[in-house]
């Protein structure tokens, strides 16, 4: 199939086969049509030229109903249930069972909805709301209402990109009882390992283009990322040696009580810091609290020496603080502004005084420094004035990154610099934190992917249960001290596993 959106060619001759009983892969780098295709599934789109075929025979969705009722149904990385609806009135919306009476049979329905549950191998109460569900959870409630609509095609698209290792193998396991049912299940993840470890075979898209389609046992991970970026990525942690200068941050002791205790360290300048460990282990939480976002009860930040009050973002940002956040759509970027007035949030004084009018911003000025940031990260884009949501998850990391850039900071927080994004802007991005690095720039990285952790830090921070357990050296830093240290099996901090 091929599909086209006025001049932009989203597909061009895109084929792929789905069977009964396997779990396949559609592996691309943002931008690749990987969306195009799910959505030409689910009804949303419909192909220019070619055809979607259900066993066999072909068909045309005019919408998601048709769709469903063809049996393709889409998981999203964001479930949509009704949050003041149960998990079963949730999973029978518009189909309830009725009583002979016409009323909704709600003994039928939670009946029938334990029966899902026990079908999928999980435990989950038919009767609780759906309001404080995990994702996980909300997630398995969306996998029950498609096969209460008997779906043969089950669609996942980044399902796994908010959740944690124990939930990701919980998905697996569910995954794994629909493909053994006979289900067709189609699986997108920029992460590699899960391709290799729940797929039998991928196709590979690359610029909307088919690439082809294999078998995984029989590629490599270097394999696949030649396929996808079309060239070999040989430093996808292109870490520049820098010797490291004066302290930057300063972190002495500082506690908030039921999150964090007594977490102290040093970041220089020219050196990039991480900090690892398990998801709720609180770093997330420690940035937050440098920031100013929240506030500490004891212990104390300093930025070049000099201490910061707590609770205050404006103090942080003035001393020379930058912070990237973990979720870049909901606290990063306001996603209807366009992508010059975004990248310009931050330098709204500098922007007013280069004006000269007073409270007015020139357009011309703020789309020239937008310009100029676009260039030095290499931001894919049409207009400035474009959206910053029609932007892919990389480019509207680059525009987070550029925002704060502007400001000339002298601390950089970044936090999941590289979550949901494909491995050719991974790369692009590890490239930049290097040469920031090599600018003299202090950068404090959390990350939850350790081969970055290890690729990426001169130094590693490991946290368990909010408090620091290892600092470990860069050549003394394995998956296996890691792991250990973040699981609270080693000693003090200082020590390596």
């Amino acid at each position: 199939m091929s599909k086209s959106f006025g001049a932009v060619r989203a597909l061009q001759g895109v084929t792929i086969e789905l069977h009964a009983g396997e779990v396949h892969a559609l592996a691309g780098e943002n931008g690749a049509g990987k969306s195009t295709v799910v959505k030409t599934f689910a009804g949303v789109h419909r192909p220019d030229t070619g055809e979607v075929r259900v066993e066999g025979r072909p068909v045309t969705f005019h919408g998601p109903a048709d769709a469903q009722a063809a049996g393709v149904a889409v998981i999203y990385q964001e479930p949509t249930l009704f949050p003041d609806l149960s998990v079963a009135e949730n999973i029978f919306m518009g189909r309830q069972p009725r009583t002979a009476l016409g009323r909704i049979d709600r003994r039928a329905m939670h009946a029938r909805t334990a029966e899902l549950f026990e079908r999928l191998g999980v435990a989950l109460d038919p009767q609780q709301p759906a309001r404080g569900l995990s994702i996980a959870d909300q997630q398995v409630v969306e996998i029950a209402k498609a096969i209460s609509r008997k779906a043969r095609v089950l669609i996942m698209d980044e399902p796994t990109a908010a959740l944690t290792g124990q939930e990701v193998a919980r998905l697996f396991a569910v995954t794994r009882t629909l493909r053994d049912q006979g289900c067709a299940v189609l699986f997108i993840s920029h992460r590699l390992e899960e391709i290799f470890e729940i797929c039998q075979r991928v196709t590979t898209l690359r610029d909307g283009t088919y690439i082809g389609t294999e078998d995984v046992a029989d590629l490599t991970p270097d394999d696949l990322v030649q396929r996808m970026v079309g060239r070999e990525v040989e430093a996808l942690y292109p870490k520049q040696d820098v010797t490291p200068g004066e302290v930057a941050l300063k972190v002495s002791r500082l506690t908030r009580e039921g999150v964090f205790t007594d977490v102290s360290f040093e970041v220089r300048r020219g050196e990039i810091v991480a900090l690892a460990g398990l998801v709720g282990a609180g770093r997330s939480e420690v940035a937050r609290a440098i920031f100013g976002v929240d506030r500490w009860d004891a212990g104390a930040v300093e930025v070049n020496g000099t201490a910061l009050p707590p609770g205050s973002p404006t103090a942080a940002m003035a001393a020379g603080i930058a912070l990237v956040p973990e979720d870049r759509r909901q606290q990063g970027l306001v996603m209807d502004m366009s992508i010059e007035r975004n990248m310009g949030l931050t330098q709204l004084r500098s922007l007013r005084r280069a004006t000269g009018r007073g409270p007015l911003i020139s357009r011309r000025v703020e789309r020239d420094r937008a310009a100029d940031w676009a260039l030095r990260l290499q931001l894919k884009y049409a207009r400035l004035s474009d959206v910053v949501g029609v932007l892919s998850g990389g480019n509207q990391q680059k525009v987070v990154l550029a925002k704060w850039l502007a400001t000339d900071p002298a601390v950089l927080i970044v936090d999941e610099p590289t979550r949901g994004i494909d491995v050719g802007t991974k790369a692009e991005v590890h490239r930049l934190l290097s040469e920031l690095a090599a600018q003299n720039l202090a950068i404090l990285m959390i990350s939850s992917d350790l081969p970055e952790v290890l690729g990426m830090a001169d130094r590693v921070l490991v946290m368990h249960e909010g408090r620091l357990t290892a600092e470990i050296p860069r050549a003394e830093a394995t998956e296996e001290s890691v792991m250990a240290a973040a699981t609270g099996r080693t000693g003090a901090v200082g020590e390596a596993a």
